[in-house]
């Protein structure tokens, strides 16, 4: 017989515990972050510092600077100021700070024709990635993380901000992060009590009462986005972190655009970046969002250059997906039609949401049976897919579980043949999202080139 026939009431009572009251839930919270903490730390090191490891003679040539083996050894013989790396023999090990190094000396002295840096127009502000869905577990937190260790690889300088309350991106990182003055809040605080500051100059001089201004948004005004950046084990990862008490956001962003219906709150993230100077501090913006179209997300969104949509091969990811960019369309066009109605009445230009692309990502594809859905996926979301399909391999199980990315992996840890097939699921998909910041950088500065040629004449 089937298991959930004759089941004993009298037995089924005789094995429940007590009624459960609401401190239970404080003793499972701590629980949980006692193992969450024991099980972040596993890739740490015995002084409980998360670093990153170096990469071989090997990784090197074959990943991150493309020259020969011999002739990179030639060099590093030539020119003995340069990272020698550590070991015996052929076998040297780098860290990435030297491989940025070398990468420098290559460019400067190596063969015509060849990218030993990544491309990056100067003058143009970073491009910033949000990668969003609001359906859980489709791998946002995974793609965005990896995508931010295949730009730093590449010799690019990131930051990535982690918007999600679960902390996940943080702890990828190894962030730490005491409290929400830690976290973006305070960004979104400080850009309401600047608009709070402007409207209440223009009561004062209607001789109207001041808007009331309590102490979050005082002790906001004295926090900028570069007092909440941290470094991490990755020389060229900046991180702003993530805690549960961001979640309080989700909250305090509704009441005050109650309080001043002119704010406006998408803005908010964006501002910060750009008036602290954020976006020409970095190359790559990452933004990690929750899995819900709340506050945070909105935010980001707005933030964002490009959107990364993640999601797996099923039908239920491919509705919610679906639903998703229904609920993007009805808040952002929500948004631009109440905003432009009362921008014509005013005379002001009206504004209008853009992205430089938007893709959906396959992620955790397994081909054997999945790639049927996948096709179909493919169609009905035409150019907003990406090409290539993230496989799962047992190498990013296996990283999974040490709470690292897969390139902090050691190969040594696995057939060289599975390191390999590991690495090109995430290269791959980083390879068509460089494409796409590229490209954008490219007609970004054509479109400068234009309008400067335009005003001289």
């Amino acid at each position: 017989m089937p298991p959930y026939f004759n089941i004993d009431p009298a037995k089924a009572a005789r094995r429940l515990s007590d009624p459960i009251d609401t401190a239970r839930f404080a003793k499972a919270a701590a629980f949980a972050t006692r193992g969450r903490q024991d099980l972040a730390e596993r890739g740490y090191a015995p002084d409980g510092q998360k670093r990153l490891r170096r990469f071989s003679t090997w990784e090197v040539c074959r990943y991150l600077i493309p020259v020969a083996p011999a002739h990179f050894r030639r060099v590093l013989r030539k020119f003995p100021d340069l990272p020698q790396g550590t070991g015996e023999g052929n076998s040297k090990w780098f860290s990435l700070e030297d491989v940025l190094r070398l990468r420098d000396h290559f460019a400067a002295e190596g063969a015509a024709g060849r990218e030993y840096r990544p491309w990056r127009p100067e003058g143009l502000p970073a491009k910033t990635i949000a990668v969003a869905n609001f359906k859980g577990g489709v791998g946002k937190t995974s793609t965005a993380a990896h995508l931010a260790m295949s730009a730093a690889l590449d010799g690019y300088k990131v930051l990535v901000i982690d918007l999600d309350s679960q902390g996940s991106m943080t702890s990828i990182m190894g962030g730490k992060v005491a409290d929400e003055w830690s976290t973006a809040f305070p960004l979104l605080a400080r850009d309401y009590a600047l608009a709070l500051q402007d409207e209440n100059r223009v009561r004062e001089a209607a001789g109207q009462p001041p808007l009331p201004f309590d102490e979050t948004l005082t002790e906001a005004l004295t926090i900028t986005a570069r007092d909440l950046i941290q470094p991490t084990h990755w020389p060229n990862i900046d991180l702003v972190g993530a805690q549960l008490n961001l979640y309080w956001a989700e909250f305090q962003v509704p009441v005050w655009r109650m309080g001043l219906r002119g704010w406006p709150l998408w803005d908010a993230l964006g501002n910060a970046l750009t008036k602290d100077r954020i976006v020409d501090d970095y190359d790559i913006i990452i933004l990690d969002t929750p899995p819900a179209l709340g506050y945070l997300t909105i935010n980001a969104l707005a933030a964002a250059d490009i959107l990364l949509v993640p999601l797996g091969a099923s039908f239920l990811e491919f509705d919610s997906t679906g639903r998703f960019f229904d609920m993007l369309y009805s808040t952002f066009a929500s948004v631009e039609d109440g905003e432009n109605a009362a921008r014509r009445r005013e005379g002001l230009p009206e504004i209008r949401f853009e992205w430089d692309a938007v893709r959906a990502i396959i992620t955790r594809f397994d081909a054997a049976q999945q790639t049927d859905l996948a096709n179909v996926i493919q169609a009905y979301f035409g150019d907003f897919m990406t090409t290539f399909r993230q496989e799962v391999t047992a190498m990013i199980g296996q990283a999974g579980e040490q709470v690292n990315g897969i390139y902090e992996a050691d190969y040594r840890e696995f057939n060289r043949d599975t390191y390999v097939r590991g690495r090109e699921t995430f290269d791959r998909t980083w390879a068509e999202v460089k494409e796409l910041i590229l490209g954008a950088w490219w007609r970004d500065l054509q479109m400068e080139q234009a309008e400067q040629e335009k005003a001289d004449g």
